[in-house]
């Protein structure tokens, strides 16, 4: 007797949990063979903002954690990644990829993750600087992060793209609402249960799938958003974000570009989400000899 395959159902991931959207929506997606592959959740309004409360309620924590504390968290991404190679490309195969473009994709995903985990500890070495001024002052600028960042996944790639735009962001201490690629969905939300397996905090990462209009509207508009990475190459969602995010002076940042190519990674990857801070630290002359208080 032939079987009836069990269809998986992808759920939302927010606050370190997987629920089902609360709209009880849901689509499926088909690949080039016009084959299912699998219930994806339709997310809502409502959805998104939940997101952003859990992503808001996580900021804190994150952001003050160690840099080389994070680095660790990062790296042990990259190792559920690894022990979970086989089940990313075949997830790639089944919505389109080749085998050996799959395969390719996974590693340099890894390598990717591998690679963000190793500046979170330097970005403010590199970065920061001590100013020459002419005031009995000490002067310092240094890059922090700048609280919850909206993020439009890539809609042409299902892995590679979603891992470029969302490691750099949490590599500084960032925390993120990522809207998934509408059809290719699949390794979003497996790289869902990697983040909830990797000791990231519940909060920290948050991934929303179904079409992006919806959701993005609440990202563009919501005052606890600090900006928005867009990914999508619709040009009426972005303009609609651009406008949309002038109401708090949110900052929107395009990240589209060819993925495979050296480019594609970097540290203003990382700075691009984050703010350069200023401050003055005053000093007293005693004795011919200054001293800071």
């Amino acid at each position: 007797m032939s079987r009836l395959e069990i269809i998986k159902t992808y759920k939302i991931y927010i606050g370190g949990a997987f629920p089902r959207t609360e709209s009880g929506r849901y689509y499926v997606p088909l690949n080039k063979k016009g084959e299912p592959l699998g219930n994806v959740c339709l997310c809502s309004k409502k959805d998104a903002k939940n997101a952003v409360v859990a992503a808001r309620k996580a900021f804190g924590s994150w952001s003050e954690r160690a840099a080389f504390n994070r680095s660790q968290i990062l790296y042990r991404i990259a190792e559920m990644l690894e022990g979970r190679k086989a089940q990313f490309v075949e997830e790639l195969v089944l919505q389109g990829s080749t085998q050996k473009a799959a395969q390719q994709e996974v590693e340099a995903s890894i390598d990717r993750v591998v690679y963000y985990a190793g500046w979170c500890d330097k970005v403010s070495q590199v970065t920061g600087s001590v100013n020459p001024v002419t005031s009995s002052h000490f002067n310092f600028s240094v890059y922090q992060p700048m609280g919850v960042i909206g993020i439009i996944a890539d809609q042409s790639t299902s892995l590679i793209g979603l891992i470029s735009q969302v490691i750099p962001v949490i590599a500084s201490g960032n925390t993120v609402v990522v809207l998934a690629a509408e059809n290719l969905p699949l390794c979003a939300v497996t790289f869902a249960e990697v983040i909830n397996s990797s000791d990231v905090p519940g909060g920290v990462v948050n991934i929303l799938t179904g079409k992006p209009d919806e959701p993005a509207s609440v990202l563009g508009t919501h005052m606890d958003v600090n900006a928005i990475v867009l990914g999508s190459d619709s040009k009426e969602l972005n303009a609609s974000l651009r406008k949309s995010s002038a109401l708090n002076l949110k900052r929107v940042i395009e990240m589209q570009t060819d993925w495979s190519k050296a480019d594609a990674q970097g540290l203003y990857q990382i700075t691009d989400c984050m703010e350069l801070k200023t401050t003055w630290h005053p000093v007293e002359n005693i004795g011919g000899s200054t001293s800071s208080y």
